[in-house]
């Protein structure tokens, strides 16, 4: 037999481009974990299209490119708290760049990250804040949660997210 029957296998052609960039996953995957007293890894807010339980302490929600979510991490051991994370994300589109982030495959864009348990509480109560207005988080604008991470960072009163500014947002998105 000489060579490849074309008849049975037709060939799949790529596009230099596509041999090069390996295949990205369409979803995001956050690991969440509990186990009482050591590790507690949740979602603030967010909705995921799947959840896989692995075990009783593990499980992981899957986020489609584009939506937002909001991981938060607390780690302690005999001692005490020995770590305060929350992050709020944003899953990537397959040809998009994402940041590194451990435990998200494969990456995120962060929009907004507060370390330390006063950073961490501040922002919870400024979600709370827009929860109580009606507005659901995941549609809060990108702007706004990296406005927040700016002035976390620089130690400023954090900005407060209005239904007019939310409005305003809503408006712009429309005329995309």
């Amino acid at each position: 037999m000489k060579g490849p029957v074309s008849h049975l296998a037709p060939a799949v052609r790529q596009t230099p481009l596509q041999a090069m960039v390996p295949p990205r996953p369409t979803r995001m995957r956050v690991s969440l974990a509990f186990v009482e007293d050591r590790v507690n890894v949740w979602l603030r807010f967010g909705q995921p299209t799947a959840e896989i339980v692995l075990d009783r302490w593990r499980r992981v929600a899957m986020f489609m490119p584009d939506t937002v979510c909001c991981r938060v991490k607390w780690i302690g051991n005999i001692y005490g708290t020995v770590l305060w994370q929350l992050l709020v994300m944003q899953a990537p589109t397959p040809f998009e760049d994402a940041q590194h982030v451990a435990g998200v495959l494969p990456g995120a864009r962060i929009l907004l990250r507060a370390d330390g348990e006063m950073q961490v509480k501040v922002v919870l109560a400024a979600i709370d804040a827009i929860e109580v207005l009606g507005i659901n988080p995941c549609t809060v604008a990108a702007t706004y949660w990296r406005t927040v991470g700016n002035r976390l960072a620089a130690r400023q009163p954090l900005p407060v997210y209005t239904a007019e500014r939310h409005a305003a947002h809503l408006a712009r998105e429309a005329l995309r």
